[in-house]
């Protein structure tokens, strides 16, 4: 049960700089996505998550290299080394690429500006040594210029494709120093500087190096060909107006190279760059209209009138209240919104957000409560609320008679396009306070969803994800604990996609992976593949813990994993009956109106007893063998979780096949500092 690589992973800790994350994250998202998942990971994430085995590519931008020095040297480099020797994949933008060679030599013998020093990546096994065109200043464009580079298009296996010669941002980065000669030691030069350099090249004038390190490879650059022009500013502070224009004539070229450095490293790159969506509006609903008033009522607090418009500004994120049926179209309000609060303001207009690096906590998102009528096709033309609140209520009548007046799921909360329904609601407690117990936020497309960890859930049209607000008593917790919140969730999951509809649907071979994934079996291969995760955090105030539980599930989409209709369709045509796909409304509906099901018997029984017999019937780990890293490399064998606090159980062995036993000794281990790679059959400590 291999690991699938779907993460692309953008170094954004100490020593990145800000602007040159958000051009790589704006470039990889264009080129890769939806096959691949890039996120931002820190210094932290990458010294103590198991990042490794998911990771198909690892990206550190421009910055200051010291800095990256002063976070990884000695235990982040060795997992960084031993990630790439082992068949993984890294790209250095510039400071990047100093840190990727075996040695820095960075304005040397100028007293404010030089770095000198070994480096202990050594995938360029030379120095690295810059800037390689004077003019530099941390923190300005001052030596910000167009920097022509010419390709090797031998090295790309292409001579018509890519371009012989293009401009590139440039601003501090440096020369790889005799690149040229060192071919026997599985180094090829990628592209080479045209103009006369303001240091010692050595033999060459490397711009772009390609290194092999072990079973892996790593692409160093000393030039910027990640950061589109569409995100240059002639107006910039020290920005010379013409070298936006002359990279702009040749965007279409740098684009082009950038995706074959990419191929070149072994990833899946979209042929046509993927321009990511808008935002778009909130809509707040529920059968029972009383229930919006209510929660409307409620935010008289929380709102501030400017021009007679009114707004909820939250933690994070700012937000219009629009009247229903209001004339007013999104990118009017958007706009409006931005001209009226100082301290959101934004000088991109709404309609170009798309083609450009956007801080999405600086848009106003707009939210519509639906006071007299449910939201309309023509509202939310991808999710119909109709459909969606009618089988709420025919699956809780099904599943718990009983529990059908206060069922999970309602109010509901939707936008076509968002960032993350989970980060919306933690980080704008004062609008989720406001919130009754069950709200679900849902959304036909995230831009930026996460998963635990180093992890993130890839978020495209035709996933299920939503983030439901659930409040949970301080009283019950010695009965019923909040920890197995998340195990109550995930066999929600289980059980819904079985119970759906008669026929395959109930025979789908869905597990779960402890602790917070859900599994499902790849007809291509037979293994179980990650289909969906679970995320829950928590805060607490007022004798209750406020919970935002969030549910990602891919249900139709061929990238980056299995999709659950697909699973379905083979399970269906082996058993020669029709298996109907999966309807997202009618899914979310199921999903919740279980989950309150399993929930009410939490709240009253705890989850020993039927609930944990039901979690076991779906549990991936049945007897298996784990090493216990933490223990010395004791050898368990995985029996379950523990009924008091959620914990992992494990009985130590000793032998193996027919003369494995158990010798008594139990170990409780925790998702907070163990890390957990069952299908490697170890389990890692966290540093």
């Amino acid at each position: 049960m291999a690991t699938k690589r779907i993460n692309v992973l953008v170094y954004a800790g100490t020593g990145s700089s800000l602007e040159s994350v958000r051009h790589c994250i704006y470039s990889l998202r264009r080129l890769l996505s939806p096959t691949y998942a890039v996120l931002e990971v820190t210094g932290d994430t990458l010294i103590k998550e198991p990042w490794t085995q998911a990771c198909a590519l690892l990206v550190f931008p421009g910055g200051g290299d010291l800095g990256y020095c002063k976070t990884l040297n000695g235990a982040g480099n060795r997992r960084i080394r031993r990630y790439v020797h082992a068949g993984g994949s890294y790209i250095g933008f510039c400071a990047g690429g100093y840190y990727g060679s075996a040695r820095c030599e960075f304005e040397v013998d100028d007293e404010d500006l030089e770095v000198v020093g070994p480096r202990e990546l050594q995938f360029f096994p030379g120095t690295c040594r810059g800037s390689a065109f004077k003019g530099f200043k941390y923190g300005s464009e001052i030596g910000t210029r167009a920097a022509e580079i010419k390709v090797n298009r031998k090295a790309f296996g292409s001579s018509g494709i890519l371009p012989q010669l293009f401009k590139v941002y440039f601003n501090g980065g440096s020369v790889f120093v005799d690149a040229q000669t060192l071919k026997s030691r599985g180094i090829e030069v990628l592209a080479n500087y045209t103009e006369e350099l303001d240091v010692d090249g050595g033999a060459g004038s490397a711009a772009v190096v390609y290194c092999k390190a072990g079973e892996g490879t790593a692409i160093l650059t000393g030039p910027h060909p990640e950061f589109a022009s569409a995100n240059l500013s002639k107006h910039a502070k020290d920005m010379d107006p013409a070298v936006v224009d002359a990279l702009e004539a040749d965007d279409g070229s740098r684009a082009a190279f950038f995706k074959s450095c990419l191929i070149k490293l072994g990833l899946t790159v979209n042929q046509e760059e993927v321009t990511l969506p808008t935002l778009s509006m909130l809509h707040l609903s529920s059968k029972d209209p009383s229930q919006i008033k209510k929660v409307t009522s409620s935010w008289s607090t929380a709102l501030t009138s400017i021009d007679g418009d009114q707004y909820i500004k939250a933690e994070q994120d700012s937000f219009l209240v629009q009247e229903q049926d209001s004339p007013w179209s999104m990118s009017e309000l958007t706009r409006a919104a931005l001209d009226i609060l100082p301290d959101k303001s934004a000088s991109t207009p709404i309609k170009d957000m798309a083609n450009r690096v956007t801080d999405y906590s600086e848009v106003i998102k707009t939210l519509i409560p639906h006071i007299s009528s449910l939201p309309t096709s023509k509202d939310t033309p991808f999710f119909s609320h109709d459909t969606y609140f009618n089988a709420l209520q025919v699956y809780c009548d099904a599943f718990s008679p009983s529990i059908s007046t206060v069922p999970l799921g309602t109010p509901l909360l939707y936008g076509e396009v968002v960032t993350s329904t989970s980060t919306l609601l933690e980080k704008n407690t004062k609008l989720t306070s406001t919130l009754p117990s069950g709200t679900t936020f849902t959304a036909t497309t995230q831009l930026s969803a996460r998963g635990r960890g180093s992890n993130v859930w890839l978020s495209p049209a035709g996933s299920l994800m939503f983030s439901t607000v659930l409040r949970h008593p301080l009283t019950l917790n010695a009965t019923a604990p909040v920890v197995f919140v998340q195990y109550l969730a995930a066999l929600a999951v289980a059980e819904a996609l079985r119970a759906y509809a008669p026929g395959p649907h109930a025979r789908l071979p869905v597990r779960l992976k402890w602790p917070n994934d859900v599994y499902a079996r790849d007809p291509r291969t037979g293994a179980f593949t990650k289909v969906g995760g679970i995320l829950v955090s928590s805060s607490y105030a007022g004798g209750d813990y406020t919970l935002v539980v969030g549910v990602g599930l891919n249900v139709a989409n061929a990238q980056p994993t299995v999709a659950l209709d697909a699973v379905l369709a083979a399970l269906a045509a082996d058993e020669g009956v029709p298996g109907e796909p999966f309807a997202l409304e009618r899914l979310l509906a199921c999903i919740l109106a279980k989950f309150a099901e399993l929930y009410a018997l939490f709240c009253r029984r705890g989850f020993a007893g039927e609930l944990e017999e039901m979690y076991y019937r779906h549990w991936l780990h049945a007897e298996q063998v784990v090493t216990l890293e933490t223990e010395g490399g004791v050898r368990a064998k995985i029996k379950g979780i523990t009924t008091d606090w959620g914990l992992l159980r494990a009985v130590e062995v000793v032998g193996e096949g027919r003369e494995m036993r158990e010798t008594g000794r139990e170990f409780a281990l925790q998702t907070d500092s163990n890390s957990f790679d069952f299908f490697k059959g170890l389990v890692k400590r966290k540093i």
